[in-house]
């Protein structure tokens, strides 16, 4: 009995710990969210009049303020619509190049295909900034500086280098549902369309959603290429021109941008799982 009650004992001080363990650093993560919102209704705007952590006075008139009231540091409906279109653009294209590179990786084989895999992993190791004067000078001569649409062939272009992800899932379709195809006569591009999109379904939504959530809150690649004219800014450019009387406009500009992405995750996250699931593992 005795033994019994001590196992007992440590089994509840090991769950209590674990829970509070659990609960500090949910506090520590949840709470700067939190404060966010707080801030966002403060009356005043600015983040020196709080006291503590917390605004002095509240009010809903910084969420009106904030679509309503256009001035030279404050656009937000058209930052907002610029990155809608930068990110939902940006999603289409590279969801059709990932999986298309990914495709073309795991089910051909060519000269140098192993090679290119070893580059890819190789380039990725490498940090983005590295490259971005390169990038300023070829988007330059290409006139695409302080254009939204330099900033879309920019993400489309440089997606198909995180492809392994759909490849892995590529590898786990069994080779039987191809050869069963063509042997019914179907080419190359059927085999793909009617056969391995429909399957895909999973991995088409996590690429997609993911090559959505980069476009949507990066500040690097903007920064650098919308330089001038603040009708071409995205969100995060924008938010980061707010003066300090101006925070609780930022912060109501932060956890308004943060919705589309919160929306989306919930409910694809079926999707989201099995993609990650289906690409980890290779049969």
């Amino acid at each position: 009995m005795t033994k019994s009650k001590s196992i007992r004992v440590k089994r509840i001080a090991d769950s209590a710990w674990t829970h509070i363990v659990l609960l500090v650093v949910a506090f520590l993560f949840f709470f700067p969210c939190v404060w966010l919102v707080i801030s966002s209704f403060s009356s005043t705007g600015s983040i020196y009049d709080y006291v503590g952590f917390f605004p002095k006075g509240y009010s809903f008139s910084t969420w009106a303020d904030l679509f309503t009231e256009k001035t030279p540091s404050n656009n937000y409906p058209v930052w907002l619509g610029n990155t809608f279109y930068v990110a939902i653009l940006s999603s289409i294209f590279s969801t059709v190049l990932v999986i298309l590179t990914a495709y073309t990786m795991s089910r051909f084989r060519f000269k140098s295909r192993k090679t290119m895999m070893k580059m890819t992993l190789l380039f990725g190791i490498f940090p983005n900034f590295m490259n971005m004067t390169a990038l300023f000078v070829i988007m330059t001569q290409l006139h695409l500086f302080n254009n939204l649409n330099g900033l879309i062939v920019l993400y489309s272009c440089s997606a198909p280098i995180g492809y392994l992800t759909q490849k892995g899932f590529f590898d786990t379709i069994p080779n039987s549902i191809y050869d069963a195809a063509r042997i019914d006569g179907a080419n190359n591009l059927q085999v793909f369309v009617k056969m391995t999109l429909p399957l895909s379904k999973a991995m088409i939504v996590y690429t997609a959603l993911t090559s959505f959530t980069f476009p949507w809150s990066d500040f690097i690649l903007p920064q650098m290429l919308l330089g001038g004219n603040k009708d071409n800014y995205t969100v995060a450019i924008g938010l980061n021109e707010m003066t300090d009387d101006m925070f609780s406009l930022f912060a109501a500009g932060s956890v308004f941008i943060a919705v589309p992405i919160v929306l989306l995750y919930f409910s694809l996250a079926g999707f989201l799982v099995n993609g990650v699931a289906a690409g980890a593992v290779k049969e």
